[in-house]
């Protein structure tokens, strides 16, 4: 149950329970009152007949020593003293009064119809005017619940923007209630938030960017060294530190949110069968013939399908994919082409809890066969996909291994027809 309905709920209960207790107390004094008076106007008619009876005139309005009169009234008249009493017993309900003049009982009694009409109708009234003042309550208590429930919703789907690197979300400020605190406290974080990634990109990217000339003069460097093994080994490190500087200058790119894609026509099939000979080619392996094994990666077309979009990206998400898979995975790693989806999945331990919960993060991975990365891979094909529109998604399949799910179904587009020959 949502926070707007349990407000509704709890005011509209409330204005119910406020209704029936403001009507239970009309009731309970208008009838009080009602008995009061009427006992009262009959004592003294009772007390006029005693006299006139006792000065010996009979008017005929008192009742001496009558057989039906109620028993607790009969006891109070017995010990010498005069009493009302109502007698709600019958189908008639009737006031009596009664008192004592010498050895007999003198009564009056009166039928007490019309003020139980009186309080039946008070009672319509009072249940009429209880819904009424629910149903306000209900409606009220419905508007009140959505006003905040619709600010409270907009602070959360603020907050979830944030979260997921729009920096520049903010809610819109105004009132002076707890919400409205909660708003500005919410801005605040999200400024500080901000200036802090801010900094802390533009350091990595000011690294990366000053070490890109010396590094590329020391991979320049480093082809110029005579054939060795420690050439080989000094040319692969200066070509790692490379990559790992044009990946931190790529984040960086990514995170500023202002890569277009530059979209054109392209089978899937071939993006993904390019994609997994780049990689293969990157790790220096010989590259299989087309599309049965591409170097140790299987590659396989289920459905082709023609997609609008930026087939340099496309490519990037892949390769990074398949590296990820062949470097912290195990064998086999195959590439499924499925319309508008490609699948990604190896036989390694899965991805790491925390990646399938918040998904990929820079610097923070974890290990696999060759050791913890730094986890710029991932968020490099989360960037990319970002910019092309398209879903990634991360599992750890019921049968084991990973697997990294890449849906650009909405960049598909019709097969066009084939050329029909000229005529001769």
């Amino acid at each position: 149950m949502g926070l707007r309905a349990k407000i509704g709920i709890a005011i509209a209960a409330t204005a119910g329970v406020v209704a029936v207790l403001v009507g239970l107390l009309v009731h309970h004094h208008t009838v009080n009152s009602q008995l009061d008076l009427a006992g009262h106007a009959l004592d003294s008619r009772l007390e006029t007949t005693v006299q006139d009876r006792a000065a010996g005139i009979d008017t005929g309005r008192g009742l001496i020593n009558p057989q039906d009169l109620p028993r607790p009234l009969r006891q109070l008249v017995e010990r010498g003293r005069r009493g009302v009493y109502l007698e709600l017993g019958g189908r008639t309900p009737y006031l009596w009064a009664a008192g004592r003049l010498g050895p007999d009982i003198v009564a009056l009694k009166r039928p007490y119809l019309r003020e139980q009409e009186t309080v039946r109708a008070l009672d319509r009234m009072l249940w009429v005017a209880g819904a009424a003042g629910t149903g306000l309550g209900c409606v009220v208590g419905l508007l009140v619940a959505h006003r905040l429930g619709r600010r409270l919703t907009a602070s959360a789907a603020t907050a979830q923007r944030i979260a997921e690197g729009d920096l520049g979300a903010r809610l819109p400020r105004g009132g002076k209630d707890e919400i409205a605190q909660l708003t500005s406290a919410v801005n605040t974080m999200a400024e500080a938030l901000a200036a802090r990634l801010r900094a802390e990109r533009e350091v990595a990217a000011n690294i990366a960017h000053e070490l890109r000339t010396p590094v590329a003069g020391l991979v320049t460097a480093a082809g110029l060294l005579p054939p060795s093994r420690p050439t080989e080994m000094v040319r692969e490190r200066a070509e790692h530190v490379r990559g790992l500087m044009e990946d931190v200058l790529e984040v960086a790119r990514l995170d500023a949110r202002t890569e277009e894609a530059d979209r054109e026509l392209r089978p899937l099939g071939e993006l993904a069968r390019r994609a997994v000979a780049a990689c293969a080619g990157a790790m220096g392996e010989a590259t299989g013939s087309a599309g049965a094994r591409d170097g140790a990666v299987r590659v396989r077309v289920l459905a082709d399908g023609l997609v609008e979009t930026d087939p340099r990206r496309v490519e990037r998400i892949l390769v990074n994919l398949v590296s990820n898979a062949r470097r912290h995975g195990a064998a086999p790693v195959t590439v499924e082409v499925d319309g508008g989806v490609v699948r990604v999945r190896d036989a390694g331990p899965g991805f790491p809890e925390v990646l399938l919960t918040h998904g990929p993060q820079r610097f923070r991975t974890g290990g696999g066969r060759s050791g913890p990365g730094l986890g710029l891979g991932l968020t490099i094909a989360a960037g990319q996909a970002r910019v092309l529109g398209a879903g990634l998604r991360f599992a750890n399949p019921a049968g084991g291994g990973a697997q990294a799910t890449v849906d650009l179904r909405g960049a598909l587009r019709p097969e066009r027809p084939a050329e029909e020959p000229a005529a001769d």
